[in-house]
């Protein structure tokens, strides 16, 4: 047992290597076993092949260790924490950063050094091997980054090794250079299984290993390649990692006999993945490839359109698989296909045993800091508060009915802000709120002011500590953000009563925060957005794993467990360019030739190293291959792995390739097939479309109604009911914007106080403007906290002020102001219903006639759309005969007065023709009342494209307005 040795793809790399052993070990003594070593490329590596030696008898087991802790036997100091190193990079990075206006974070920046100078201490390289590039063959910007870079490595490669790559580098020189000379060497057998060399100081500890007497290294998935592609090799094949020991040691021999399950499909796949310089080998080599069909007998190829329609197909296959009590292994790189076939599967009850567990930041405790960490450095809105206060995790320190009564409050809350505001609450609003009367009591509640006491204290801790997100130290960041995270969390009661710390997620939580404040004196000054990327990085380096009951048959593993887990029925998911292949990291500190002059890995490593894993999966004895051909914004480009598989099956007809393609197809077809019809309802299941509503509630089904409704009621009758008959109001936006509506109120509100009281007649034109000027100036203050749009509607009303205050000063020579926004109601004559109209204003003209004006911020109505529709100013002016606003008195003219575009005033008069809309409208209405009329949909909608608020309601879209209307009594007992 010395050398060099491997098993093919395909290989059950646990149950091969664990063969191999025994039958090297077979006729020694049993504690012989005890004195081998077996050094494993990662735990699951490890775990595997503990769990086939259990699985092989009473036995003594061999000493398995991990070859990342090689380094720990040696005689070393505990490695230096990763996070406290680089945070030292980062005070470099900072520091050159300082007068950079290109908005770069330095948490990334640091982290990306980190990993440089990581491979740097791996490959056994110092700050010397950045001497062999030469700067003056690159453009400015990277002669920046080498300039900085060789400062950074003579700080951080300097001295004793203190990471963990560098004390893995030394202890495995140390061991190469001891056991070369025959010093030290180990008393048993040593063996090295399942790393492919990847990093400098495993290949050379694997190296060494192959030279001792008792000596091994088992390679997983190792593949021969002819001589002239293996010269041909770049760092992108799936054997690329294998070339340097080949080289130093050999072509590796077989650890066991056991045969790959398919040998023509492991032919096929190597043949396809040759270099891309000799793939004429395809033609020369193919024929001597057989039958296809037969080779590709086990393989499916799933093409779906979309990333949900991939994972539903999936969901399904592996529902199928279960059924028949097979297991099944998805394989994916792409951690939201995953996600979206372990949500498929809940419809069927199955748990997916997932090796990955959930991220950090998706759990409760993730998110809950994260959205903490994101506050500072933007306007803390209603949906700012809301996300805290609707959190999981909030206010869960005092216990659960403290939680539910906290849940109710926000509720109520929510309704307020939504509808009354400030867009951007403190403490101070809050309180006001708290104490308001409760609807329906009259009296304010002691448990809701209770309640808002205990929020507005948390805003009153909170706002100060996020108002600004410039640099500051990073232990007052960490300590500001943790003092926030606790304040929300504990409610009334403590942060430890709380449940932000508890269960693995909030143990885990709790800990990063720890790790944080422990090594945050190390780290320099951050902004907030910094230090939420900061703190994202570090949540997103842990994984929880939920206590649940995974099904024993269905398990989730990444690419890199395909070398132990790629057995039985496998699936290869999301195989797309970006998916897997993942795309590459741009590299911010050394290009391309850079990297090769410095004796560094390519880039194209990673590529190669997950061409391994694909290799290594697709050779399972039963394989799925699975894509979409579209994601979320465009098309999709096939993995350079299956790309170049098609293309072989393709192009040898001889072989019969387009007829197994064909085939793999038309398997992937039947699950995309089945998971259409798993999605698509029965048809009794299916509910008819509704007709175009038209109900008729019980008469009178109205009582009052706005003069500004009345349109609404020609065009859209069913909004009407909705919101009169029903009572059905839409909810405010969360966050309020200074849209249309918004400008239009604003600037009726200065209307309001420029014409309260009324100017006089006297007062000039410019005297005039100044009220007008300071009325704006006034109401946009104390209403709109957007300081943009204050700058912007303040010079929009001060671009028409001289216009607005020289028609004003003439129609005050005529008249006063009678009603400004004053609320009246008119009862109509024979009906039990009122109309009521709040007008922008009414002028009584000296000779006792009236003059009514609508402001508009938009574009006012035209005559034809007065008289057909907008009915506001008639109406109002037929109120006003009626005696509405005081003593009857006619009205001589109906005037809108632009407050956009030059602030004109354009007249419409008040003629016969005008006049009938009174007598119309009693009309109409009188219909409503009697229930002649049903409240159509979308009766006359002004355009086809306008939304109603109630479209969803009326259910919309499976009807439309070609359909006639369906009356339908409601309500009639």
């Amino acid at each position: 047992m010395r050398g060099l040795y491997a098993l093919p793809p395909g290989a059950d790399f646990a149950a091969g290597f664990v063969r191999g052993l025994l039958a090297r070990m077979q006729g020694s003594p049993p504690e012989a076993l005890a004195a081998v070593t077996v050094w494993c490329n990662s735990g699951h590596t490890l775990r595997a092949i503990e769990s086939a030696l259990r699985g092989s008898g009473p036995l003594l087991l061999p000493r398995l260790r991990l070859i990342a802790e090689l380094g720990s036997g040696a005689g070393f100091a505990p490695p230096a924490p990763p996070l406290a190193r680089q945070l030292d990079l980062a005070q470099l990075v900072a520091r050159a950063l300082t007068g950079d206006a290109t908005g770069q974070s330095v948490p990334t920046l640091a982290a990306s050094l980190s990993a440089l100078m990581a491979e740097m201490q791996a490959e056994g390289l110092g700050p010397d091997a950045l001497e062999r590039i030469d700067a003056g063959a690159h453009a400015a910007h990277w002669q920046q980054a080498l300039a900085f870079l060789r400062i950074a490595a003579g700080f951080h490669l300097h001295g004793p090794p203190v990471d963990r790559e560098a004390q893995q580098r030394a202890a495995a020189e140390r061991l190469a250079s001891d056991w070369q000379q025959g010093l030290n060497l180990p008393e048993g057998p040593v063996i090295v299984a399942g790393s492919t060399g990847s990093h400098g100081a495993t290949r050379l500890f694997m190296q060494a290993v192959a030279a001792l007497p008792q000596g091994a290294v088992v390679l997983p998935g190792y593949t021969p390649m002819p001589e002239g592609a293996a010269a041909a090799m770049h760092e992108d094949h799936p054997q690329a990692r294998f070339a340097p020991l080949v080289a130093a040691c050999g072509e590796p021999a077989l650890w066991d006999d056991t045969p790959a399950p398919d040998p023509a499909r492991n032919a096929l796949v190597a043949l396809a993945l040759r270099p891309a310089p000799v793939t004429d080998q395809w033609v020369a080599e193919g024929p001597s490839l057989g039958d296809l069909p037969a080779a590709t007998g086990r393989m499916t190829l799933i093409e779906a359109d979309s990333p949900a329609a991939e994972a539903n197909a999936l969901a399904t296959l592996i529902r199928g698989a279960v059924h028949e009590n097979r297991p099944v292994t998805l394989i994916a790189a792409d951690r939201s296909l995953t996600r979206r076939v372990a949500a498929a599967l809940d419809r069927w009850g199955i748990i997916p045993d997932d090796s990955a567990g959930v991220p950090l930041p998706l759990t409760a405790a993730g998110l809950f800091l994260r959205h903490v960490a994101e506050l500072p450095g933007q306007p803390f809105g209603i949906d700012s508060l809301l996300v805290l206060l609707k959190h999981p995790l909030t206010a869960t320190g005092a216990g659960d009915a403290a939680r539910r009564s906290h849940l109710l409050h926000s509720r109520e809350l929510e309704l307020h802000l939504r509808r009354h505001g400030p867009a951007f609450p403190d403490g101070a609003a809050l309180r006001a709120w708290g104490e308001r009367p409760a609807r329906g009591t009259g009296e304010a509640s002691p448990e809701r002011a209770a309640w808002a006491g205990m929020i507005a204290a948390a805003l009153d801790v909170t706002l100060p500590l996020i108002a600004d997100p410039a640099p500051l130290p990073l232990t007052e960041r960490a300590a500001r953000h943790r003092r926030i995270a606790e304040t929300w969390a504990a409610g009334a009661g403590t942060p430890d009563a709380s449940r932000l710390y508890a269960e693995a997620a909030g143990e885990k939580a709790r800990a990063v925060l720890d790790y944080l404040a422990l090594h945050a004196p190390r780290g320099p000054a951050m902004t907030a957005r910094d230090f939420a990327r900061l703190l994202a990085d570090q949540l997103q380096a842990q994984a929880v794993r939920m206590d649940v009951a995974a099904h024993p048959l269905v398990r989730i593993r990444g690419p890199r467990e395909a070398r132990t887990e790629a057995t039985g029925l496998v699936i290869l998911g999301g195989l797309n360019e970006g998916g897997w292949p993942q795309a590459l990291d741009p590299d911010p500190w050394l290009s391309r030739p850079m990297r090769e002059a410095a004796g560094l890995t390519l880039p194209e490593r990673r590529i190669g190293l997950a061409a391994h894993d694909f290799q290594i999966a697709i050779a399972a004895p039963q394989v799925v291959l699975s894509r979409a051909r579209r994601n979320d914004e465009a098309e999709t480009i096939p993995s350079r792995w299956l790309n170049r598989l098609v293309n072989l099956l393709g192009g040898l007809p001889g072989q019969g390739g387009p007829q197994a393609l064909a085939a793999m197809r038309a398997r992937g077809q039947l699950w995309l097939d089945r998971a259409r019809a798993v999605e698509a309802p029965a048809q009794a299941d299916l509910a008819p479309l509704a007709p175009r509503p038209s109900p008729r509630p019980p008469a009178p089904a109205l009582r009052e109604l706005s003069v500004t409704a009345v349109q609404t009621l020609i065009r859209d009758p069913y909004a009407i009911y909705a919101r009169q008959v029903l009572g059905l109001s839409p909810l405010d936006p969360l966050r309020p914007e200074p849209d249309a509506a918004e400008r239009g109120n604003v600037l009726h509100a200065i209307i309001q106080r420029f014409l309260t009281p009324p100017p006089s007649p006297q007062d000039p034109p410019q005297a005039l403007q100044e009220r007008l000027l300071a009325a704006a100036d006034e109401v946009l203050a104390a209403q709109v906290p957007w300081p943009t749009s204050r700058l912007f509607w303040r010079a929009r009303i001060g671009g028409i002020a001289a216009q607005l205050c020289r028609d004003e000063h003439a129609r005050l020579q005529q008249g006063a102001p009678l009603a400004v926004e004053t609320q009246r109601r008119l009862a109509v004559a024979g009906l039990d219903f009122s109309l009521t109209a709040k007008p922008d204003r009414i002028d009584r003209l000296h000779d006792g006639t009236a003059v009514i004006y609508d402001y508009k911020s938009g574009t006012p109505a035209t005559r034809p759309q007065i008289l057909q529709f907008d009915k506001q100013l008639p109406l109002t002016a037929a109120m006003a005969e009626r005696g509405a606003f005081g003593e009857q008195m006619r009205v001589a003219d109906l005037r809108y007065i632009r407050l956009g575009g030059e602030g004109e005033t354009r007249s419409h008069g008040w003629d016969a023709e005008m006049q009938a809309t009174w007598d119309q409208f009693v009309e109409l209405i009188s219909a409503y009342l009697r229930g002649e009329y049903g409240f159509t949909a979308r009766r006359a909608m002004e355009r086809m494209t306008h939304g109603s608020d109630y479209d969803h309601l009326s259910r919309h879209g499976e009807w439309s307005e070609a359909d006639p209307p369906q009356p339908q009594e409601v309500g009639h007992g």
